[in-house]
C-alpha cells in the first residue's frame, strides 16, 4: 500500500514544480516577446484611450537592460542593435528615473530638428502635413466635448490622428527648436495639449535608445471604467467591444 505521506509530498512538489515552470515561461515571454501594458492617462487620445490594454513587442527594437523586470544593469546599449521608426507608438522608461513607463509616438530621430509653430509640427524646417477632419468627442466627466481633430502625415508617410483641445494656442503649441542628440529620440503625445512629453525638457526630454522598452502592437482589451471587476452585470456596457484585438498604428 502506498504511503499517504509520500503521495501527498509528491503531489505538493509537482505543484511547486508546475508553478515554477509557469513563472519562468511567463518571464521569458514577457522579457523576449510581448509585455502587456494598460493606458492610465489621456495623452494618446484619440488613438489610445484610458482603459485600453495592449501588447508591446519587446523584440522589435532589440533588447536593453530595460527589457528585464526591474532594469538590472546587466549590459549597456541594445542587443541586437535596434531602433524605433518615425511614427511608432513606443513604450519607454522615463529618462529622469529610468523606472516609470511612458507611452508616446516617436516623432524625431537622432539629428532631427523638431519645432511646433502655432500647433503645426515642423521636422527639419518643413511643416508636417495636417488635414482637418471631423471633430473628436472628448469625454469630460459626464459630458462629451467636441474638439478639433486632424490627420497628421509624417515625412515617411505614416498617418495618424491627433487632437487639439485648446486649438493651436496651447502651452506647447509654440516651441523652440529641439535638436535631437545622437542615440536619442523625440516623443510626443497625440493629445497635443494634454501630453507631458519630449517638448518638456525638464520632465521628459530626449529619450535614449537604451530606454526603449518596445513597440505597441496589439490592443487586446478596452473598457470605459463604468464597471468594477466584480460587477459582471455591467460588463456589456463597460467593455468597448469595437476596440478589441485591433492593430495599433
Amino acid at each position: 500500500m502506498s504511503s499517504p505521506t509520500v503521495a501527498t509530498s509528491g503531489g505538493f512538489l509537482n505543484t511547486i514544480r508546475t508553478v515554477v515552470w509557469a513563472v519562468l515561461i511567463a518571464l521569458v515571454i514577457r522579457t523576449l516577446l510581448f509585455e502587456p501594458f494598460n493606458i492610465p492617462s489621456g495623452s494618446m487620445i484619440p488613438n489610445l484611450l484610458i482603459g485600453d490594454y495592449l501588447f508591446v513587442s519587446k523584440y522589435t527594437y532589440g533588447y536593453s537592460r530595460h527589457s528585464v523586470p526591474f532594469s538590472p544593469p546587466l549590459f549597456s546599449g541594445r542587443l541586437p542593435d535596434g531602433a524605433p521608426e518615425r511614427g511608432d507608438i513606443a513604450v519607454f522608461k522615463l529618462p529622469l528615473d529610468n523606472k516609470t513607463d511612458y507611452i508616446k509616438r516617436i516623432i524625431g530621430l537622432p539629428g532631427d530638428r523638431i519645432q511646433v509653430i502655432r500647433g503645426v509640427l515642423h521636422i527639419n524646417g518643413q511643416a508636417v502635413r495636417r488635414e482637418r477632419v471631423e471633430d473628436f468627442v472628448y469625454e469630460d466627466g459626464l459630458r462629451g466635448v467636441r474638439v478639433p481633430q486632424f490627420v497628421e502625415t509624417l515625412p515617411n508617410g505614416r498617418k495618424y490622428r491627433i487632437i487639439e483641445i485648446q486649438g493651436d494656442q496651447g502651452g506647447l503649441d509654440n516651441t523652440d527648436v529641439y535638436t535631437v542628440p545622437a542615440g536619442h529620440y523625440f516623443a510626443m503625445g497625440d493629445n497635443r495639449d494634454n501630453s507631458q512629453d519630449s517638448r518638456v525638457l525638464s520632465a521628459v526630454g530626449f529619450v535614449p535608445v537604451e530606454n526603449m522598452v518596445g513597440k505597441a502592437q496589439i490592443l487586446f482589451f478596452s473598457h470605459n471604467g463604468a464597471a468594477k471587476i466584480w460587477e459582471v452585470w455591467k460588463w456589456p456596457l463597460a467593455i468597448r467591444f469595437g476596440r478589441l484585438l485591433r492593430g495599433i498604428s
